[in-house]
């Protein structure tokens, strides 16, 4: 049985300072792999696992991300928006 990894969580990667690339874990499965990549507008790439679920975004671009652009893409997934607070990270450098 597969355990859920249900809480979803940014994870930033920094250089010299500033913020240069992230990932939005998804709810994913233990042992989900990317399958498939998808862009999005604001330079995001989205990765499903197989049966076309989305398991998380690349965020390429993290200096200049959108709430909104993120957010576009979060519901066209159907998933629940993301909060400045959840971004936090990102202003944080």
């Amino acid at each position: 049985m597969q355990k859920d990894m249900a809480r979803r969580y940014l994870e930033v990667t920094y250089r010299d300072g500033k913020p240069v690339a992230a990932y939005l874990y998804l709810q994913r499965q233990s042992g989900d792999r990317s399958v498939r990549t998808e862009r999005r507008d604001g330079g995001l790439v989205v990765d499903f696992a197989k049966g076309d679920r989305p398991i998380g975004i690349e965020i390429t671009a993290p200096q200049v991300l959108s709430l909104d652009a993120l957010n576009r893409a979060l519901a066209s997934l159907d998933q629940e928006p993301a909060t400045e607070q959840e971004l936090a990270p990102l202003a944080a450098a």
